[in-house]
């Protein structure tokens, strides 16, 4: 596996922030505390400013309203802590897996040889030992978003900050990528905000759920999720996962964003 570098998580804490658009408003004003190296998942309709708050929160747009701090600093910019994910990969097709990763210290201004067996330590991994000279076209989907995650990890951040990463992959890939993303956020123990559209893998991954109203995006409820790790296939089996799973799609259903029938036909029958 490597050495493991040792991370200083960051805590991060939105203190009245919002966001509007000129007269659209995106985010209403939240507060929200994520302690240093925990997995705080986000969860909520589509178009209710989840990604918003992600580049908010990332330094990439600033708030229209109150503040957000990072470590103790109010971000006014760029987080250079920060690591993030998205849900295409975004790739250079003209490097391979290897380039790709070390391509995040280059746009630093970092000369690349010195990360080189740090990159290929974080590509061991995430199971692509083998793959480092591969180009992009010659990976699967779900192994060019593991390229992406060990891009995000070269510089050992102390958020990470990941936007819906596996709504592409297939159902069988999505579920290796959410246990391979629990071990290595054991690991690093770095400060974690997963944006998802799943219940499921938010409940599975975080150690809190923010669930989400529609448009502008408010905290509607947080659960602390108290399912014990690692949490591995079995996980779903667990009291307390049936638990806040039930809860969270009750607050959909109650808010009109899920359809009872449809809710119902996904669920075995007795």
């Amino acid at each position: 596996m490597g050495h493991v570098q040792a991370v200083v998580p960051m805590k991060l804490e939105l203190l009245g922030a919002g966001r509007w658009f000129d007269t659209l408003q995106a985010v209403a004003p939240l507060d929200l505390v994520v302690e240093d190296g925990e997995f705080v998942a986000i969860v909520g309709p589509s178009g209710c400013g989840k990604s918003t708050l992600l580049r908010m929160v990332s330094g990439l747009i600033p708030v229209s309203e109150g503040e957000i701090r990072a470590g103790g600093a109010v971000v006014a910019g760029p987080l250079a802590e920060l690591g993030m994910v998205f849900q295409q990969p975004v790739l250079l097709d003209w490097r391979t897996a290897l380039g790709n990763v070390l391509f995040q210290v280059e746009m630093r201004g970092h000369r690349p040889g010195p990360w080189r067996v740090r990159a290929l330590e974080l590509l061991a991994q995430v199971g692509l030992a083998d793959f480092a000279g591969a180009y992009p076209h010659q990976l699967s989907g779900g192994m060019r978003q593991r390229v992406a995650i060990a891009r995000a990890l070269l510089h050992d951040p102390s958020l990470l900050v990941m936007d819906e990463p596996f709504g592409a992959l297939d159902a069988l890939t999505r579920e290796q990528m959410r246990v391979d993303l629990e071990a290595l956020w054991m690991q690093r123990h770095m400060t974690v905000l997963f944006v998802t559209h799943s219940v499921d893998e938010a409940v599975l991954l975080a150690d809190r759920v923010v669930v989400m109203s529609p448009r502008p995006g408010r905290v509607d409820r947080v659960l602390p999720i108290d399912v014990p790790r690692p949490r591995g296939l079995a996980a779903r089996r667990h009291p307390e996962f049936l638990r806040r799973e039930e809860e969270i799609t009750e607050i959909f259903l109650a808010r009109g964003i899920l359809r009872r029938q449809a809710v119902d036909t996904k669920r075995p029958k007795d």
